[in-house]
């Protein structure tokens, strides 16, 4: 049984080329548990962040979508910020989240720019370098700063590459601005003097910092200080030392590369030249130590080619070519030089991916895993179970009294939506407890049934903590707890990424406390208005982020909106019904799950249609404004790419509600607020609203009273109103 567990911390240059060379050769993945974990979904390629200040990149595509790389490659990636590591219990700690046991860790987290930190944290003028996106968004934000602030020099400090070239790129992105470049005047090569005067670029030769103005630090790197803190043997700048097999000393379980780590025979500078070559050999060690075999040295070259970029008088690119002494430039080609060379690096990662996608239609997860509407209505009838479909209802009344309140209980649960088991199991649980949501109920308590993938015991207790300190998080924030629950090991077949073989369940107990009324689907009056909590679309981006058809800020905002709990949203409902005589002022309610927007609408006119039948009162219908439905970011786009959930197709029969019937009736009418959609954008809206959701929002049909109160807070949309047919 699979027993190794390989974290691989940092998504460095070095660890997104190792998991390049387990996507185009999945033979030489080791097996066993394999974690990913890293700040960001995405990594800089740090060779093309000086032209993205200049203006000759996008930001975009100077990424490595590591979430996905980790995906294709079968690992499973965690977001999340390491703060120490315990080298005596093997044990990495993570902010707001459980520590990750390793049986083997390689290190390649980067590092931090020196600088004095009483400066950067007392002057907001005061950046540094690194991080490059914080960096990035810092130098933006002074473009729409005042022209005081802007009359002022903008001072780089620095002698390196990196200050050289940063400070060519600002030129090239402000052609009249005050620059200044403050070195160590013996550390500054002579080659650089001349073209720095031609492009008006001020330097100062000093060892005390010059506050006057922006000033940007790119004065060399340091490791995290986390990593001098874990007992781990480091140098002056923090790198820990290892071996030529990059052994860390004194543990044959421990790995480091790049700007963290550094060969203490060979000691070569903090370069991303460095870590691209470590790639390969260190890859070849992982694998080797963990079949048990010999590892092989690596010496890394004496020197390396570096080509640097900058700008001419005449504000054209140019760069310059290093190898040891030897200096050439700056010329023109060699700046086309080296666009080849970074764009090539990154093509490498986009065309390898591309060529292993599989074209295949791949099943959605989350609650897109569910069964069709067709074949559960059939199966509930066959039972004769029928008054389950007739009558559906969110959670189940278990027990209610005028002292007691009402208690409810529901179920729910589904595969594996993402690889990181601690986010799976709150979004798992966050998506059962909104059915108690949707009767108005506070949860109080839940069971748990996990299923684990057939593995060695000690990964088994590895992915069982995560899961259960997931699903504790999503109730803690509730005051609810985990009272029990059953754990099963699966006799399916293991899936390649080890995580996505986890399935949980979750029977989920609350209460409607007195003198409040619990909600129901059936409640639905005519003139009601119909408010939505949040946008819809995760099923669309999801089956996206499955084929790496969208950018992974998408994903993560999506990931970030669902993993909030909704729970709070009850506050100023019960405040509303607590102050006001009449305590029904939310007349029906719902969550919007797997049968998308339509489909639970649709339950809820049913049933309450079925009520004012009996009551000899008059149908009632749902006036929809389509153009007031909220979606989630990027989700219309990834509609007219063609991208749709794979449960879609089966939602498509609730498109029949926007049908007239025999008497030319709607019970689901769309408003075209704005004339000018086309009969394309009306397409995609219909495909929003059958888009499958994990963690949807819910829907609440009320007086008009209280939803202008509830949309004034900021927290509902006013997506429609209920009329008579």
């Amino acid at each position: 049984m699979l027993v190794d567990h390989l974290v691989l911390a940092g998504g460095g240059h070095t660890h997104a080329l190792i998991l390049l060379r387990w996507v185009m050769n999945p033979r030489l993945k080791p097996q066993g548990l394999i974690t990913l974990i890293n700040r960001d979904s995405t990594t800089v390629y740090s060779g093309m962040f000086p032209g993205v200040i200049s203006g000759n990149y996008h930001l975009d595509e100077t990424l490595i979508d590591l979430r996905y790389l980790a995906d294709r490659a079968g690992v499973s990636f965690i977001l999340g910020e390491i703060n120490s590591l315990d080298i005596f219990e093997n044990r990495l700690f993570l902010e707001g989240r459980p520590p990750i046991s390793f049986s083997m860790l390689s290190l390649n987290v980067g590092s931090e720019t020196v600088v004095n930190n009483k400066l950067s944290k007392a002057n907001d003028l005061v950046s540094s370098i690194r991080p490059f996106r914080n960096s990035y968004q810092w130098i933006k934000n002074f473009e729409n700063k005042s022209k005081e602030v802007n009359s002022l020099p903008f001072t780089i400090v620095g002698s390196g590459f990196a200050a050289i070239e940063i400070v060519f790129a600002l030129r090239k992105r402000w052609p009249n601005r005050k620059l200044r470049l403050q070195v160590l005047s013996n550390k500054l090569n002579p080659r650089f003097k001349r073209f720095l005067k031609l492009s008006k670029i001020k330097i100062i030769s000093s060892k005390k910092y010059n506050h006057e103005g922006p000033c940007l630090f790119c004065t060399g790197s340091k490791a995290p200080k986390w990593l001098e803190k874990s007992s781990l043997k480091v140098n002056k700048d923090g790198r820990v030392l290892t071996n030529s097999c990059f052994q860390v000393k004194g543990r044959s379980d421990i790995f480091a590369v790049g700007d963290c780590g550094v060969i203490t025979s060979d000691v070569r500078p903090s370069s991303g030249v460095w870590a691209v070559r470590a790639a390969l050999p260190l890859a070849k060690n992982i694998e080797r130590s963990l079949l048990g075999k010999s590892l092989l040295k690596w010496r890394p070259q004496y020197f390396a080619l570096q080509l640097v970029g900058g700008f001419s008088a005449k504000n054209l690119p140019t760069a310059w070519l290093f190898w040891g002494p030897l200096i050439i430039g700056p010329y023109s080609c060699l700046w086309r030089l080296k666009q080849f060379v970074d764009r090539s690096f990154m093509r490498g990662f986009s065309k390898t991916l591309n060529m292993q996608f599989n074209k295949k239609m791949m099943a959605c997860r989350g609650c897109a895993a569910k069964v069709a509407a067709q074949p559960l209505q059939a199966a509930l009838k066959l039972a004769e179970i029928i008054k389950l479909d007739d009558l559906p209802e969110d959670a189940a009344l278990v027990e209610s009294s005028i002292a007691g309140g009402s208690w409810f209980q529901s179920v729910d649960g589904f595969p594996a939506l993402v690889s990181d088991p601690w986010l799976n199991a709150r979004l798992t649980t966050l998506h059962a407890c909104s059915d108690l949501w949707a009767r108005g109920a506070s949860v109080t308590s839940a069971q748990a049934v996990i299923t684990l993938p057939p593995i060695h015991q000690r990964l088994q207790k590895e992915l069982l903590t995560q899961s259960l300190a997931g699903i504790k998080s999503a109730l803690d924030d509730q005051g609810a707890q985990l009272v029990g629950g059953h754990t099963f090991e699966s006799r399916s077949p293991m899936v390649e990424n080890i995580p996505l073989g986890i399935e949980i369940s979750l029977s989920v107990n609350g209460l409607v406390a007195p003198p409040l009324v619990p909600w129901d689907k059936a409640g639905l009056k005519p003139g009601d208005d119909i408010l939505l909590s949040r946008g819809l679309g995760s099923g669309v981006i999801f089956a996206a982020a499955m084929h790496g058809g969208l950018p992974p800020k998408i994903v993560d905002e999506t990931l970030w909106t669902l993993s909030k709990s909704q729970h709070d949203l009850f506050d100023p409902l019960v405040k509303n019904k607590s102050n006001l005589s009449d305590l029904s002022l939310i007349h029906a309610c719902t969550d919007i799950t797997g049968f998308g927007l339509l489909g639970h609408l649709g339950e809820m006119i049913q049933a309450s249609n079925a009520n004012r039948v009996k009551a000899s009162l008059k149908r009632i219908k749902i006036k929809l404004f389509i153009n007031r439905i909220p979606s989630l970011n990027g989700a219309k786009n990834l509609f007219k790419a063609g991208y749709r959930s794979t449960f879609s197709p089966s939602n498509r029969i609730y498109w029949n509600l926007l049908k007239a019937d025999k008497q030319n009736k709607k019970l689901i009418e769309l408003d075209n607020l704005d004339s000018s959609s086309n009969q394309a954008e009306m397409n995609f809206i219909k495909e929003l609203l059958i888009d499958p959701q994990t963690c949807g929002p819910l829907v609440i049909s009320c007086d008009p009273n209280i939803s202008n109160d509830l949309i004034n807070n900021g927290l509902w949309e006013r997506i429609g109103v209920v009329e008579f047919i």
